[in-house]
């Protein structure tokens, strides 16, 4: 159990947290949600002892272990990665560093022998002799290979460093484990893998995600964090948002009818307090009046931005022909043959693992990188708008976001500009902001609005959830579903996937692709998808042998 006790937070005047009191318990999944800047990472930063409130206190149960996703990167980068995640247990790897240093002693005393049997004895306790293969479970699961298990922290990409500090968090089955959007960088199979995990964990897990399908799958109970303070909610992220509505809609009926009866009470006041015989009727209506007391009903402290993508022109038959592609990148074939042909009604998901393929791809298709072998046909009457995944140079300059977004605008009018912008949550003085010192989420809602503001009827986005809020999440995925074009995405959410495709790609570790007429979930469920798969790993290790 761990539990908040009258936790305050604040910074300069302005606090962040007043009075939280809360108990998390063992055998619940707690989702911790609020707004962009509601203190959801702070508060888990406070839980963990990372951060120290302004006052109250948090108390954990004796004895019992608490495990933290980190999000340090490189602070690991010169240990083997299995080393790595076993640090998730401090102290099962302190003794078996002790072991070792004592076992490799030359002049091995009967000091040394008597230490090294207490230690022999913890680490039996701990489960020490399991502690590779576990470490080597949570790692396979995760998607990190066996052959990469023994190299350097430093060896591996972003990606991969991300899923082995998952691991290391997981191991060892701390007894509250606090995750701080654990699905950020994970390809899908991994987010599925992790799922799974929670579900059958029985410890205590908080966890801050913008995964509202992640959310709906592995909660229990939600935390919402608005205005400083934090309610908990039984049930999932659905179930939260349908009862916090259905609760805002009850005040809402309350009031009204609180008001008609205080209107109903102050007329007959106002007309018969000076008359004799009505004269204490009046003033028991007085006494009425004065009891009746309205709700309360403070506007949530989210902010769901406009997001509406409107095609200048229809598009037509002819949309995108690709024959053949085929890139090397690094010595690696990231794409083999690649071919297929793209419908005026299709909104295409690229899934799976393999990031740098859909990436190229998209790169290819928009015109930034010359394919190896093979090309591409936009129709005549298509127009495209591209999210990259890193857009860097697209804010290396010193133009405030209006004059940035007036360079990409049709209409060279400010006013026409900032409705875009007004519509992204870039309000008033935002306007004059420099693109440079913009934040993640910032930056994201810039290049919406520019997709926007461009009409076109063909839409290109490479992991555009990423940095986002729950609620920009949502409204991006109302605005693709309702988008008449065509659209090319790759995405991490399952549920902004499932509810926006028709069509499933998916590029395979070979460079292959499997395309598929479906939705999300009857593409995972289908036998198809677990034959290729097994042809795959057949064939790897034909290669290998």
């Amino acid at each position: 159990m761990i539990q908040a006790i009258n936790v305050t937070l604040r910074l300069g005047k302005k606090a962040l947290f007043e009075d939280v009191n809360i108990k998390f318990t063992e055998g619940n999944c707690y989702g911790l949600i609020g707004a962009n800047g509601a203190g959801k990472s702070t508060f888990l930063r406070i839980l963990s002892g990372q951060l120290e409130s302004t006052s109250g206190e948090v108390v954990i149960t004796p004895g019992q272990r608490l495990s933290v996703l980190e999000q340090d990167h490189f602070k690991y980068d010169d240990f083997p990665v299995l080393d790595t995640v076993i640090m998730g247990n401090a102290r099962l790897y302190e003794i078996m560093k002790e072991k070792e240093a004592i076992y490799a002693k030359e002049d091995f005393s009967d000091e040394d022998g008597i230490r090294a049997s207490e230690l022999e004895g913890e680490f039996a306790e701990m489960d020490g002799w399991e502690a590779e293969s576990n470490a080597a479970s949570l790692l396979n699961g995760l998607g990190i290979e066996t052959e990469f298990h023994y190299n350097l922290m430093k060896d591996l990409n972003g990606s991969q460093k991300v899923k082995v500090l998952l691991a290391k968090a997981l191991f060892g089955n701390p007894d509250i484990l606090l995750l701080d959007e654990p699905t950020n960088h994970l390809d899908l199979d991994a987010i599925a893998w992790l799922e799974d995990f929670l579900i059958d964990f029985e410890n205590t897990v908080i966890v801050v995600s913008h995964d509202r399908y992640f959310l709906n799958k592995v909660c229990t109970q939600i935390a919402d964090i608005d205005y400083g303070k934090i309610q908990l909610y039984a049930g999932n992220y659905d179930f939260w948002y349908e009862s916090s509505q259905l609760l805002i809609k009850q005040m809402k009926e309350a009031n009204k009818k609180k008001e008609e009866k205080i209107k109903e009470l102050q007329e007959f006041i106002s007309r018969f307090s000076a008359n004799a015989s009505k004269s204490k009727q009046a003033t028991s209506r007085k006494r009425a009046l004065e009891k009746i007391q309205l709700d309360e009903i403070r506007p949530s402290s989210r902010k769901y931005p406009y997001i509406d993508f409107r095609p200048d022109r229809e598009i037509g038959n002819e949309v995108l022909t690709v024959e053949g592609i085929s890139k090397t990148i690094n010595g690696e074939k990231v794409l083999d043959n690649i071919s297929f042909i793209l419908g005026h009604n299709d909104k295409v998901a690229f899934v799976g693992g393999n990031e740098l393929a859909k990436t190229t791809l998209f790169s290819i298709l928009m015109g930034e990188l010359e394919p190896d072998e093979g090309s591409y046909k936009w129709g005549v009457t298509t127009s495209q708008a591209y999210f990259p995944k890193d857009s860097t140079k697209e804010f290396d300059n010193d133009l405030t976001i209006a004059d940035w977004l007036m360079g990409y605008s049709p209409v060279k009018d400010i006013t026409y500009v900032r409705g875009f912008l007004g519509r992204m949550l870039f309000a008033g003085e935002d306007g004059v902001k420099k693109v440079r010192v913009l934040s993640g989420g910032e930056k994201v809602r810039c290049l919406l609005s520019k997709m926007m503001i461009s009409g076109a009827n063909c839409l290109v986005l490479d992991e555009p959830t990423n940095h986002l809020d729950m609620e920009s999440i949502t409204a991006l995925n109302n605005g693709l579903i309702k988008f008449p074009g065509v659209a090319l995405f790759s995405c991490r959410d399952h549920q902004f996937v499932e509810t926006t495709a028709n069509r499933i790609m998916e590029i395979l570790p070979n460079g292959t692709l499997i395309d598929k007429i479906t939705t999300y979930d009857e593409y995972l469920a289908s036998d198809a998808m677990a034959r290729k798969r097994t042809i795959y790993t057949a064939n790897k290790e034909d290669d290998e042998n």
